[in-house]
């Protein structure tokens, strides 16, 4: 179930990305009359995002969503709905539809209920899913070992609420909002942006293992549901 698109180019890579991600939003539009983009925080999208904002699109028809969110205010500087609003949510693309993870409740658990509320009105199945992954080979905020990591792999919702084990990949942000696996299997087309030759060395190991809770990435690569396509250049 892993389609892989490997480039030359960092910049090839966001070209290629970029066709298949208007393609996406377009037929969906075409088809149901909205479209759901869900997105990913990183670095490693930004171009893309930024690429997309100054595309002719029905901008006003595309619901944008998070994929997981670090449980921070909006002025935090890691807060992932700022981050997209920034890279994506400006020009031509400064019409569409944000739909955010953090509320106002203290803790992700006491704002589960409202998430999930906002993530079922969302049009299904979502266009198109912009995954990352870590190098501890965490996607969305599926980290290894992490409590809640079991009830977002398992569960019926579409959100879940996580809180990581604390590491130099989390960071200080352990709480957590996410997409469950069965959230992130509700789209029609899966993407996995990767750069680097660690990243891809990561991605070969959790190709090579079956152990969930040690690379939970493993979840999406076990699955029969829906495609993968792995878009990588060094």
């Amino acid at each position: 179930m892993v389609i892989e698109r490997l480039f030359d180019s960092r910049a090839e890579m966001i070209a290629a990305l970029q066709v298949e991600c208007e393609a996406a939003l377009r037929n969906a539009i075409e088809e149901r009359g909205e479209a759901t983009f869900m997105v990913s925080g990183g670095s490693t999208p930004e171009p893309l995002y930024k690429a997309l904002s100054e595309v002719g699109l029905d901008w006003e028809l595309v619901y944008v969503a998070l994929v997981d969110e670090r449980w921070v205010a909006f002025d935090h500087p890691r807060s992932n709905e700022a981050f997209v609003v920034r890279s994506l949510v400006q020009n031509k693309a400064a019409s569409t539809n944000l739909i955010g993870m953090k509320n106002t409740a203290a803790t992700p658990e006491e704002g589960l209920a409202d998430c999930e509320v906002a993530y079922q009105q969302l049009s299904q199945p979502y266009a198109i899913t912009i995954l990352g992954m870590g190098s501890d080979g965490h996607t969305a905020s599926w980290f290894p070992n992490a409590q809640g990591l079991d009830k977002a792999l398992t569960t019926d919702q579409l959100c879940a609420a996580v809180t990581a084990q604390q590491s130099a990949v989390t960071g200080e942000e352990v709480e957590r909002m996410t997409l469950s696996l069965n959230g992130v299997l509700q789209s029609k087309t899966l993407v996995l942006l990767l750069t680097g030759e660690e990243k891809l060395q990561v991605f070969r190991a959790a190709q090579a293992g079956t152990q969930v809770h040690d690379m939970p990435i493993r979840a999406l690569l076990q699955q029969q549901q829906v495609p993968l396509t792995l878009y990588w250049a060094p």
